[in-house]
């Protein structure tokens, strides 16, 4: 295999993007692990009173990531955030405006490998949220299990992470005065499995939590489709039925979370590596769904509205795809 290496003189500004999207991939896979074993290690090395006061503290705020979380604007407007946004570069577009005085649930598709697109739009403020959307503030959802890990827990509330769990996403959407977005990633860990470079097959049929949770509050649905996404990384081959693909099922049914064998590129080469390729991501807001609230909705409420999701979804996608980049022959296809 020729390694393609990258040039000598590159400009400064790229190199620093480089390092923001090699920091954001290193406290995806690795800071969680390394918090756990500096917890571990002050254990060993005899300052109990440390892990002490933390775990009063953990005990105390154990529900705070199912309780809005505790959101950081200095850290959502950090500058290397900026970098990061332009290393792809990621671009947040409006389609229309959304009243802040409803809540809103925003599903978010396609989950791609790593959601890249989902975090540099609603995990920070690097392309506006808040500047297009004013009056709204977004909470991204995900596993509960990145909540578990000391430390770390605490640093991805402050870029205003919430956990995923149906309690969380009830606080969010049920708080009073409206301006609130949960940001919910429907294909989840499973649809991370299919996701590669020109992959449009989203997990959403058996996905109708979110609409239940949806009615309950009144909160307006709105669609999200983000061109791009899936062309991050290329991902090691893993049909259904392969050793791989069973395994990594295996991790999703007992851990609650599974990851792909993802692969693209590196810090001073193009030819192999974990960094994502430089490839553009354009996250669209579709327009809201109005939703009347039920408190106890019926299996057909929710049968239809699931149905009127994805017909805007799939309308949304149709609309902007040739702009984007995507053949006009090629369609979504829903799983």
């Amino acid at each position: 295999m020729k390694i393609e290496f990258a040039p000598i003189n590159i400009p400064l500004r790229r190199r620093i993007q480089t390092f923001a999207v090699l920091k954001w991939i290193f406290t995806f896979l690795f800071l969680g692990q390394i918090c756990l074993l500096l917890f571990g290690v002050l254990i060993l090395a005899g300052h109990w009173y440390v892990v002490a006061l933390y775990c009063v503290w953990l005990c105390l705020d154990w529900e705070t990531p199912n309780q809005g979380g505790r959101r950081s604007e200095w850290v959502r407007n950090w500058t290397i955030w900026n970098y990061f946004r332009d290393y792809f570069p990621i671009h947040l577009v409006k389609t229309m405006d959304l009243d802040p005085q409803y809540n809103y649930l925003f599903g978010y598709h396609p989950h791609g490998v790593l959601v890249a697109g989902a975090f540099g739009n609603f995990g920070s403020e690097a392309t506006g949220f808040q500047k297009l959307f004013p009056g709204l503030t977004s909470y991204l959802c995900i596993l509960p299990v990145w909540f578990k890990l000391p430390f770390y827990r605490d640093y991805i509330m402050c870029a205003g992470l919430v956990s995923c769990v149906k309690s969380s996403v009830s606080h969010v959407l049920s708080r009073k005065g409206g301006g609130n977005v949960a940001v919910i990633v429907i294909g989840g860990a499973e649809e991370s499995l299919v996701a590669r470079p020109g992959a449009l097959t989203l997990k959403i049929l058996n996905r109708k939590g979110f609409i239940k949770l949806a009615i309950k509050h009144g909160a307006h649905l709105v669609p999200i489709f983000s061109f791009g996404e899936n062309e991050l990384f290329n991902q090691v081959n893993n049909p259904k039925g392969s050793l791989l693909r069973r395994m990594q099922e295996i991790l999703k049914k007992t851990a609650g979370f599974t990851l792909p064998l993802f692969h693209a590129r590196g810090v001073f080469q193009y030819t192999f590596g974990l960094l994502p390729y430089r490839k553009p991501i354009y996250t669209i807001v579709g327009k809201p769904i109005i939703v009347q609230q039920n408190h106890t909705p019926s299996t057909e409420e929710i049968e239809a509205l699931h149905k009127k999701y994805t017909d805007a979804l799939n309308q949304l996608f149709e609309e902007h795809k040739v702009q984007y980049g995507i053949p006009e022959k090629d369609h979504l296809l829903f799983t």
